[in-house]
């Protein structure tokens, strides 16, 4: 029988869990006293987990508030009675007792409501509230006169606190039960037949009450009845119950209710007083006091909604005669709600630090809200503080989940201070508030990002090898190994070109940037490896790469663009007299002037009579320094004032100061300087030795030569000279000679010159890379030199050269009326001073680069 009970009880068991299950909850019910390792139920099943995943992910068990007297089996997934049960303990007279659990799964986190209802067993027999009670009744009492009784209490509920009562066998006394609802009975001693003192002074029963359980329980209380004599009217009171309203916030000393009775009798049987004999629940008694004499209950403690919301007090008047009747009233205090309870927010489960990554919706932390108020005073509505990034989402009855509801950056924001805030439904509302500290851990999200995108350095030439060029720094605001960077040279975007390159000589090109310069992973320093030399590199165009420590690692790029800055660090250089011009002197005179070059002396002539301004001879030079250290200017160092001759300042063209006369001597030595306009200036000496010839012997020397320059002197008769019939039949035989010869030489320089202008190649454009343009002026001119674009000038005998030789005059213009002084050469002056003048090397292209 037993056996088939428990077995249909299980079932219930089951199928109660499966529905609630179904429904959101899992619900699993025992009895209470059930002994320790009972199994409540298959939690683990029941969540539809598989074997060992309960403990792989660590199921565990929370309890809300009270001690739960159950634990989770970590290795079954089991629900077992950990210690004794005990319903009355855990709920009192509540119905039903649930248990509310909350059972956290990780990996992902998940929160699980288990409902543990503890279903009543008869274990609590009824217990009057004393085991005899005295009752003194006038003999004189009629039949039909009740007295009250205490009833007894079972803290059992259900079936089994429905209690019945029996009264032993008498023939004066019956026992009269009244329900005033299912959990409250009245007792009344009913008189059935008149006393006797005389007969029987004392009547002693027994009360029996009984539960509903099975099996039934039962308490007793011994009933010992005085019989008294005379005073046969007991005082009565105007209302049988009193029902009275009272806040739970009333203070001590407030009026509850004022009962009156009266006592038909009169002297000292009219006389009565008032007291409390009872209150339920019990225990409570000492919270009032009555005035024995005028009837007032006052509060004498402080009411608690929350642990009791009803109060029943029994009442009784005594008079005074002898023997002294009583009458009952009971007074019922109903206690009303007030909002005095603010809400209490607890944290189940904090997951910290949370990755900047996090997705929208991520799971930060578990709350549990509660409010013990009821009604309004206990729905509680719960938000976060400040609004964002966070929000509350309610996932069950009093529990609450803070998410993620924005994307996070550690790099703004690296910690939150949340205060999570939850309010009442009273008035005034209450509030309670829970602070939590949410660190932001840091991701690989930013790359390191340098201050410019291009870099702009100048270096002079001829730097120690070593020497310090520039220091770039990159920002990475990640932090630790994403936020460390390192410097690189990156080869890929790094290279330099070289001016052989543009000249197009063999082996010219692209060299890497690193055969110059070299970065310092951790400072981000430029080092240079060797002296820089401007004939060489002009511009050095490389990229710098800084990488973090990140997984994956992020990189940014920085182009530095390095202008190497020119030092006049390159004398002047003599160029040898082109070929042609040997043909000026004759035989004789070329093999001198080669023989005069080798020794470091130039030769060239002069015709006696030549006028101011002839052309003798053109110094050539040429300086691989750039701008105002390759400018280059022409200085004659004489030994006597006032000389025949004079040298071009820019053209190094040596010509006649004044005409030339016989006084002047056969043979002149020149020294000449050529001098650039660096600082400190560097110079070169070239040594001119000029002949003077008469003028038959200049044209014999012009007709034995194969060709004529432009630079022989210009031929006429010495004053002074002999006309005999023979001089004048030879000067009229070497005049022919002249014009003969004239005629030729124009003819001959017409045909060179048209073939020249309609032959002649254009003028190469080149280009370099690099944006930045150095702009250079002096007294004389301004010029610039760019890196993006280079032009190249097309010579005849001249040599390719990347200098800036263009010119344009930026003398101020002169006073009206102010008489000219010391004429300036014109800008195509000027140009065919520094192309022809500046000794440029020769090349077999003829091409000279601006």
């Amino acid at each position: 029988m037993g056996s088939r009970w428990c077995a249909a009880l299980l079932r219930v068991l089951v199928l109660q869990a499966a529905w609630a299950l179904a429904g959101g909850q899992v619900r699993y019910s025992v009895a209470e006293e059930a002994k320790a390792g009972t199994v409540v139920g298959r939690l683990s099943q029941d969540l539809g987990l598989e074997a060992g995943e309960a403990e792989a992910r660590r199921l565990r068990l929370v309890a809300q508030g009270r001690r739960a007297s159950v634990e989770l089996s970590g290795a079954s997934g089991a629900l077992l009675v950990s210690s004794r049960l005990d319903r009355e303990e855990l709920c009192g007279k509540s119905a039903p007792c649930a248990l509310r659990l909350e059972v956290l799964l990780e990996r992902p986190l998940r929160v699980f409501h288990v409902e543990l209802e503890v279903t009543d067993i008869n274990d609590n027999a009824p217990i009057f509230p004393a085991a005899r009670k005295n009752l003194s009744i006038a003999e004189s009492s009629v039949p039909g006169s009740r007295f009250p009784l205490e009833g007894a209490s079972d803290a059992d509920i259900g079936a089994n606190a429905q209690l019945s009562y029996t009264l032993s066998p008498s023939e004066h006394f019956t026992l009269d039960v009244k329900s005033s609802d299912e959990n409250r009975k009245s007792l009344f001693l009913v008189l059935a037949k008149s006393l006797d003192r005389e007969t029987i002074p004392v009547h002693r029963l027994v009360l029996t009450a009984s539960d509903g359980g099975r099996p039934s329980l039962t308490g007793t209380m011994e009933l010992e009845i005085s019989v008294l004599d005379a005073n046969d009217n007991a005082p009565q009171f105007n209302q049988s119950v009193y029902k009275v309203q009272l806040p739970e916030n009333a203070t001590e000393g407030t009026l509850v209710v004022h009962v009156n009775a009266t006592d038909p009798d009169e002297g000292s049987n009219k006389e009565f007083s008032y007291s409390i004999l009872s209150s339920i629940p019990a225990g409570n008694k000492e919270l009032f006091t009555i005035d024995a004499k005028t009837g007032e209950i006052r509060l004498t403690g402080t009411l608690d909604f929350e642990k009791v919301c009803l109060h029943e007090l029994q009442i009784e008047a005594t008079d005074k005669g002898t023997p002294p009747l009583s009458g009952h009233c009971s007074v019922e205090l109903e206690v009303l709600d007030v909002n005095d309870n603010a809400p209490e927010v607890r944290v189940t489960s904090l997951s910290v630090p949370v990755a900047e990554d996090a997705a929208v919706g991520t799971v930060v932390a578990v709350l549990s809200v509660s409010d013990r108020d009821s009604g309004a005073n206990g729905r509680v509505r719960c938000w976060v503080w400040p609004a964002s990034p966070f929000g509350v989402e309610a996932t069950f009855s009093g529990s609450y989940s803070l998410v993620l509801r924005e994307a996070l950056d550690r790099e703004r924001v690296s910690e939150y201070e949340v205060e999570v805030r939850a309010e009442d439904g009273g008035a005034p509302a209450l509030r309670a508030s829970r602070g939590l500290r949410v660190p932001v851990s840091d991701v690989n999200d930013n790359a390191p990002a340098f201050a410019q995108a291009v870099y702009t350095v100048l270096a002079r030439e001829n730097n120690a090898a070593g020497a310090e060029l520039a220091r770039l720094w990159a920002r990475d605001p990640d932090e630790a190994g994403n936020g460390r960077v390192s410097y690189s040279l990156w080869e890929g975007g790094a290279g330099a070109l070289s001016p052989s390159s543009w000249s197009g000589a063999a082996g010219g090109g692209w060299r890497p940037a690193s055969s110059y310069v070299s970065v310092d992973a951790e400072s981000g320093r430029v080092w240079a490896l060797q002296p820089l030399d401007y004939e060489e590199l002009q511009v050095l165009q490389f990229e710098v790469r800084a990488v973090d420590a990140g997984e994956p690692p992020l990189s940014g790029n920085a182009t530095v663009q390095l202008f190497v800055l020119d030092e006049n660090d390159n004398a002047p250089a003599l160029l040898p007299p082109p070929a042609g011009s040997a043909a000026e002197a004759g035989g004789a005179a070329a093999e001198a002037a080669a023989a005069g070059w080798g020794s470091g002396t130039l030769w060239a002539w002069a015709a006696w009579g030549a006028p101011a301004g002839q052309v003798v001879a053109k110094i050539r030079a040429v300086d691989a320094d750039s701008g105002y250290n390759a400018w280059l200017r022409y200085e004659l160092r004489e030994a006597r004032p006032k000389g025949p001759f004079r040298v071009g300042l820019y053209s190094g063209e040596v010509s006649t100061a004044r005409p030339l006369d016989e006084a002047d001597g056969a043979r002149h030595t020149l020294l000449i300087v050529v001098r650039d306009h660096g600082e400190p200036a560097r110079s070169a000496t070239a040594t001119l030795s000029v002949s003077l010839l008469e003028a038959a012997e200049a044209a014999l020397a012009v007709a034995a030569g194969s060709s004529s320059s432009s630079s022989s002197s210009a031929w006429r008769a010495a004053p002074g000279a002999e006309t005999g019939p023979s001089g004048a039949s030879a000067a009229t035989n070497v005049w022919l000679v002249v014009a003969i010869c004239a005629v030729s030489s124009l003819f001959l320089l017409a045909v060179v010159l048209y073939a020249a202008a309609r032959w002649a190649p254009r003028a190469a454009v080149l280009s370099a890379p690099g944006p930045t343009t150095l702009v250079c002026a002096s007294e004389v001119g301004s010029w610039s030199y760019s890196q993006r674009h280079s032009r190249s000038l097309c010579v005849a005998d001249g040599a390719a050269k990347s200098d800036l030789m263009v010119f344009s005059p930026n003398f101020p213009p002169p006073p009206p009326g102010a008489a000219p002084k010391d004429p300036q050469p014109e800008p195509s002056a000027l140009l065919h001073t520094f192309l022809f003048g500046a000794g440029l090397r020769p090349r077999s292209a003829g091409a000279v680069r601006v």
